[in-house]
């Protein structure tokens, strides 16, 4: 099976290439400049690996929740790609591509949402398979989720932003945390291939990204308006 996979959720850009269980990667800290680097990117990885996007079998991207404009082009390249290949496409959950990327059975994967909040969500590994404990949601870092039990990693930019409000509301559970990671095209692609292999990949037409965030297109000041009216 050979697969592309796609990530510009957060300020960088991930890609993938799966080739028989060979991974060719790319990836770059793109800044607000996804929309320009994503396509001369990929041409290069599809020339080192001499394919063409017909050769492809699927191609899976990072769905969210992270960056709107940043989901909104993963979304819209990866559904042109689709559409323009006749392949189908599968989205895969940022914060579960986190967790597959902590070499941990039991993870808290928080994103930095800005405006004060995290995308969060908690997952334990199953033997190959994640089950989600707690369903990706947006929070004030003061007031996510409790979990049960110790020996919980944290993963994400989150705990990097809002490391004293989570250790504080986790206390004495989080073993270890990993500020540094974001997601990777590369986890998202080892998520998406059973998901194609069961040839459960979506047409193009219903590639759609995960928000989260309610009204994610206002502006701060809006925002804050509208919380005044309540």
């Amino acid at each position: 099976m050979r697969l592309l996979a796609l990530d510009t959720s957060t300020e960088y850009l991930s890609l993938a290439l799966y080739l028989d269980g060979r991974v060719l990667t790319r990836e770059l800290h793109a800044g607000q400049t996804h929309s320009q680097r994503i396509l001369p990117l990929l041409r290069e990885l599809l020339d080192e690996a001499g394919l063409a996007m017909t050769d492809l079998d699927g191609i899976a991207f990072g769905a969210g929740p992270g960056s709107f404009t940043g989901l909104r082009i993963g979304c819209g390249v990866a559904q042109g790609l689709a559409f323009g290949a006749g392949l189908p496409v599968v989205g895969v959950c940022t914060l579960l591509a986190l967790a597959q990327a902590s070499d941990a059975d039991q993870v808290i994967a928080c994103l930095d949402a800005r405006m004060g909040e995290v995308y969060h969500a908690v997952y334990r590994r199953q033997g190959d398979a994640w089950h989600e404990a707690i369903a990706p949601g947006l929070y004030k870092p003061e007031d996510v989720p409790a979990v049960e039990g110790a020996g919980w990693v944290g993963i994400g930019s989150g705990w990097a932003s809002y490391a004293d409000a989570l250790h504080a509301a986790y206390s004495e559970q989080v073993a270890s945390t990993q500020p540094d990671r974001y997601p990777r095209a590369q986890e998202i692609v080892a998520l998406a291939l059973p998901v194609f292999a069961a040839g459960e990949g979506r047409p193009a037409a219903e590639a759609a990204p995960l928000y989260i965030r309610n009204k994610v297109a206002l502006k701060t000041s809006e925002r804050a308006k509208m919380a005044g009216l309540k």
